[in-house]
């Protein structure tokens, strides 16, 4: 919908066309984070991941416009502050914390995963605009409202489920830290290398 509203605007008028319609995009987020749940989040909980979204997607149309990569990027280290305050019920700086937390886990993954979204979803709205077009006899706006239809949840599906792949990343990378290298036992290479003294016992 964003698409046709902004549609032959000028780079200014498509800004404020996305900051505008940043409530609803924040909703929709939101209401992808309630379906990847296993259990609903509080309301409470999740008036707070609504909030956060705004703040965090303050900064997105105005990188947006400079590259799409930029944008992703601030979205891969902070985007994730919504799903932290709906799961995790932290107050806003909490949940920006952890969030960048997350994101750097694995930025290259958290980053990685959004472009590739963002790929797909371009490549398929591509697709699908044009076969709508000539098989439908559909008009442009027409057939790229159909295509946005179908294929925006894919938007936000994906970051929602990208929380508990970062969130599994932390902790896997946790558990690794706390795991001793070798369990107090001799090498494997040196079995004579002096390791901790054993205990002395009585005769």
């Amino acid at each position: 919908m964003l698409d046709e509203v902004s549609a032959g605007r000028s780079v200014q008028i498509q800004t404020l066309v996305l900051w505008a319609a940043t409530p609803l995009l924040t909703a929709a987020f939101v209401g992808a984070v309630v379906l990847a749940a296993a259990e609903r989040p509080r309301n409470r909980d999740l008036g707070r991941a609504f909030a956060l979204g705004l703040v965090v997607f303050l900064p997105v149309p105005v990188l947006f416009r400079l590259f799409v990569l930029p944008a992703l990027g601030w979205l891969a280290l902070f985007g994730l502050a919504v799903p932290v305050a709906a799961y995790e019920r932290l107050g806003f700086r909490d949940a920006l914390a952890r969030a960048r937390r997350l994101g750097k886990a694995d930025y290259v993954h958290a980053l990685g995963s959004l472009c590739a979204l963002a790929i797909v979803y371009f490549l398929t709205r591509t697709m699908l605009l044009f076969l709508l077009r000539g098989q439908a006899d559909a008009t442009e706006r027409v057939a790229g409202f159909l295509a946005d239809l179908v294929l925006s949840p894919l938007l936000f599906l994906g970051p929602a489920l990208l929380y508990f792949d970062q969130a599994a990343r932390v902790v896997d990378s946790a558990s690794r830290r706390r795991r001793k290298r070798d369990a107090d036992l001799h090498p494997a290479v040196d079995a004579h290398r002096a390791g901790r003294p054993d205990a002395e016992v009585e005769p």
